[in-house]
């Protein structure tokens, strides 16, 4: 039997699984083949998880989608999975050779072009051998055969296969964000232009061009997040194709500059920490006494105002009483973060000095 998602509903599902339930009674299995399996509802896929665990059906589903996102975890542990990849050049010209036994001809195409026609494919071969049937309705048997020009200006531009709110567009984020961190300039260019091309929100790359400025680069160098919001504004002034430029500069910026995570790190450990140790107060000496029952409470006692000890450094403890004190940050020996290692470990001597 089979049914598209497309087209059926729980009323068409209820009838085949009795169907089913029927053959099963003499005797005989079902093969039920469901086309775009993703268009059910999280409600619907529940319906067959009876008829799959008791055998009345065996189930086939095809989707376009990663059934990780698609399918519930119910039904997806009760299947398989099985990945069809894009075609390989081998492959397609396979398809070719096939068309042309088919109409017994050769297409009207010069090597390059075939070439060509395999390229503007990218693997789907559905479209590949729709464009060979356009191909050969249109031009008859001694026709002479097309260069690549021609064949571009036949069949048309193909826009990438992109889908903005699916997997096409988390593989491709995930790919530029990781060509970033690994300093590969070349790769990071190729995948934001990858984007730009199929038809991405460039204010998206820009948010997570931003995103990574902080993440994975951070005090390293402190300007990358200057240039990442700079590529913002220069864009949100310019517009399309302009603005663009200003994408690759900031992509060629960050993947260039010195990397660190120690201020994500040193963020996700404070984080955990306020968790973990709730609304502890400061110590009393470094709040604000603005009344004069704070002051008699010892609100401000003792406290060290730091531009009066030598370097500007008092060494006093922060911390509340029941922490003591904590390294969070612990900075790289790379970029600009040398530097402030370098620093803290200057006042972490005073402060040894002093206290």
């Amino acid at each position: 039997m089979q049914v598209s998602a497309i087209f059926s509903g729980v009323a068409e599902l209820k009838k085949v699984f009795e169907a089913a339930r029927h053959l099963r009674a003499q005797g005989r299995a079902t093969l039920l083949f469901v086309d775009e399996i993703h268009r059910f509802n999280r409600a619907q896929q529940d319906g067959f998880l009876p008829v799959v665990e008791d055998g009345t059906v065996v189930l086939v589903g095809a989707t376009t989608e990663n059934p990780s996102f698609e399918l519930n975890a119910a039904l997806l542990s009760r299947c398989r999975v099985l990945v069809l990849n894009r075609l390989d050049a081998q492959a397609m010209a396979t398809l070719l050779q096939r068309a042309e036994a088919l109409n017994d001809r050769p297409l009207p195409l010069d090597p390059a072009a075939r070439d060509t026609l395999v390229a503007m494919a990218d693997g789907d071969g559905r479209y590949l051998l729709n464009a060979a049937e356009s191909l050969f309705a249109a031009h008859a048997p001694d026709t002479v055969p097309l260069d690549p020009a021609a064949l571009a200006a036949f069949i048309g531009k193909r826009a990438p296969v992109y889908d903005k709110d699916r997997e096409g567009h988390y593989n491709l984020i995930s790919a530029l964000h990781k060509s970033l961190r690994g300093s590969d300039a070349d790769a990071a260019l190729y995948y934001s232009a990858r984007m730009l091309v199929a038809g991405e929100d460039p204010l998206y790359i820009l948010r997570r061009l931003i995103r990574f400025a902080s993440e994975d680069i951070g005090l390293a160098d402190p300007q990358a997040l200057v240039q990442a919001l700079a590529a913002r504004d220069a864009y949100e002034v310019l517009g399309t194709p302009e603005g663009e430029l200003a994408i690759a500069q900031a992509v060629l910026y960050l993947a260039t500059a010195p990397k660190s995570n120690a201020a994500y790190m040193a963020d996700k450990a404070a984080r955990k920490l306020a968790r973990e140790t709730g609304a502890l107060m400061p110590p009393q000496r470094i709040l604000n006494a603005p009344t004069r029952l704070m002051r008699d409470l010892g609100y401000a006692q003792g406290y060290q105002y730091d531009h009066d000890a030598p370097d500007a450094f008092s060494g006093q403890d922060y911390w509340p009483d029941d922490i003591g004190r904590r390294t969070l940050y612990e900075p790289v020996a790379r970029g600009f973060e040398r530097e402030i290692a370098k620093r803290l470990d200057y006042w972490a001597r005073l402060r040894r000095e002093r206290t």
